[in-house]
């Protein structure tokens, strides 16, 4: 199986606090990987990375043949990673079509000028891309909604939109940055479903970061642990429960003389 993404050594400094430190990390093709950790423990900064939102002082980060190192986001997306944000970041005056039109934007081959004379071949893409918009739509749930504005969506439709016009960009590889925070559980089962959809339906490669582990321990084919900028652990859902590194990153020194009961409480 292909690795859709590798980390080597991946280093992030901020003055002279070391937000990732050497992460070596690899995404497999078709899977759903997971990034957790305590607060402070780089996870979003390894997103930042690859998106190309920082640029890290050491190692690189390959996206299949690509070095990502110190591309511009806009080129980022373009090469085919997508990403979402823990705080929605919707147009919420837009209406949920336009925002979903947004996404589809690095792929348009219409440029000003094109735009300004509205010649055919620029009406005929503007349908398309209102055609395909209206099809994705109705995939991530929203089918009747174009037309509505997106900030009077409810909150999990807002996070299924957000989603949506990551996938407009037409990725290979979907990073989610803690895609269930704030759903009621119901919504969180719901989320589960739609992103394994995202990869058996899309054939989209998921990378998440997540806090709710039982979330985490139920779509999660691979984890990866990070603590204070350093990857502790990596392994399947089952040795990751067990592991006692883990165990006291989220719980504290000791803990792992609970062990039974502390793998409950990784478990969710």
């Amino acid at each position: 199986m292909a690795e859709v993404l590798v980390s080597k050594k991946l280093t992030k400094r901020f003055g002279g606090l070391e937000a990732l430190s050497r992460i070596d990390l690899e995404v497999q093709e078709n899977s759903i990987q997971s990034i957790i950790g305590p607060n402070g423990a780089g996870k979003t900064t390894f997103f930042n990375c690859v998106t190309g939102f920082y640029t890290p002082e050491e190692g690189e980060i390959f996206f299949y043949t690509h070095n990502l190192t110190g591309l511009s986001p806009d080129r980022v997306t373009k090469l085919g990673v997508a990403r979402t944000y823990q705080n929605i970041r919707l147009f919420k005056n837009m209406t949920v079509v336009e925002n979903i039109l947004v996404g589809m934007h690095p792929h348009m081959k219409a440029g000003l000028i094109q735009g300004i004379l509205r010649d055919r071949a620029t009406r005929r893409e503007e349908q398309e891309s209102l055609e395909e918009a209206r099809r994705l739509l109705r995939f991530v749930g929203l089918r009747g909604r174009g037309d509505m504005m997106a900030m009077n969506l409810p909150y999990g439709e807002q996070r299924r939109l957000e989603i949506a016009r990551a996938v407009a960009s037409r990725p290979k590889l979907l990073l989610l940055d803690e895609p269930t925070a704030g759903m009621n559980p119901s919504e969180t089962q719901d989320m589960v479903h739609f992103i394994r959809r995202l990869r058996d339906e899309l054939g989209i490669t998921i990378l998440l970061i997540e806090h709710q582990m039982r979330v985490v321990m139920n779509i999660s084919e691979l984890i990866t642990v990070l603590d204070f900028g350093e990857k502790i652990a990596e392994g399947t859902p089952a040795q990751i429960q067990k592991d006692t590194r883990v165990i006291e990153a989220y719980l504290g020194r000791g803990a792992a003389s609970g062990l039974g009961q502390q793998q409950s409480a990784l478990a969710g």
